[in-house]
């Protein structure tokens, strides 16, 4: 993928890994416009010269508006980036979880779905362009104290394979961007064995700028994720995240 001459949409860029994602492909030489909740986080970008867009993923109409706002803007748009999504811990014991697991597949998976679907015709219509889904390397190898976070990545997952066999033909791409563990919003203090930051964000853009590029962008700090069950690891390694399980409140004591 050519880095340097693209028009970009990044919804989920006012923090951590989408906004250092959009000052990298901005850095590359494209046009990226950003969208997100945060008003304050927005304004920054603003200042940065980012076209940024205010949009709720959980909110149909809100997304709509996004897609016009940013056509009308950016009619040669040609890269959108799903990135928005929330990691929430889950007791399944105590049966308030459900709201937690509500808000994760509504934003992680159906926010997903409504921003695809709002830019799939402008894509088509173009005969080119390019999808980037945002899994994790939780879809892979689950992480027990987040169940609802890993099922809807592993959907998101799912739901990009089956999104690039409806799409081929049409000119229009999907490539999964795949992330372990990054040190973004305090994730140093929770897992110090976090990938920093640059270092993803460099690893990625080297893997975007492939050529082909990648349907799968796996930096090699979630190879052990991606590949747990077809290298005979899989079992040991959710075991071990199992002991994490002692961090909810009915495990306490």
């Amino acid at each position: 993928m050519d880095l340097s001459n693209r028009t970009d949409l990044i919804v989920g860029a006012t923090s951590g890994i989408g906004r250092e994602l959009a000052r990298r492909f901005a850095a590359a030489g494209s046009t990226v416009a950003v969208g997100g909740r945060s008003p304050q986080a927005l304004s920054e970008l603003d200042g940065e010269g980012f076209g940024a867009f205010g949009v709720d993923v959980r909110d149909s109409a809100s997304v709509v508006s996004l897609r016009d706002a940013v056509l009308a803007r950016h009619p040669e748009l040609d890269t959108v980036v799903t990135m928005s999504g929330v990691m929430l811990l889950e007791d399944l014991h105590d049966p308030a979880h459900f709201e937690a697991a509500r808000t994760t597949i509504d934003t992680n998976l159906l926010g997903t779905i409504r921003v695809i679907d709002a830019f799939t015709p402008h894509m088509m219509q173009r005969c080119a362009g390019t999808f980037i889904t945002v899994t994790s390397g939780i879809a892979f190898m689950p992480f027990p104290p987040m169940p609802s976070y890993a099922a809807s990545k592993a959907a998101v997952h799912a739901y990009s394979e089956a999104l690039r066999a409806q799409l081929d033909g049409t000119g229009v791409d999907v490539v999964e961007l795949v992330p372990p563990a990054v040190s973004t919003a305090g994730q140093e203090k929770v897992n110090p064995l976090a990938l920093p930051l640059d270092d993803f964000a460099t690893e990625v853009m080297q893997l975007l700028s492939q050529n082909p590029t990648p349907h799968e962008i796996l930096v090699k700090g979630v190879l052990m994720h991606r590949w747990a069950e077809r290298d005979g690891t899989y079992d040991d390694l959710v075991a071990q995240r199992s002991r994490a399980l002692a961090m909810l409140p009915s495990r306490e004591g």
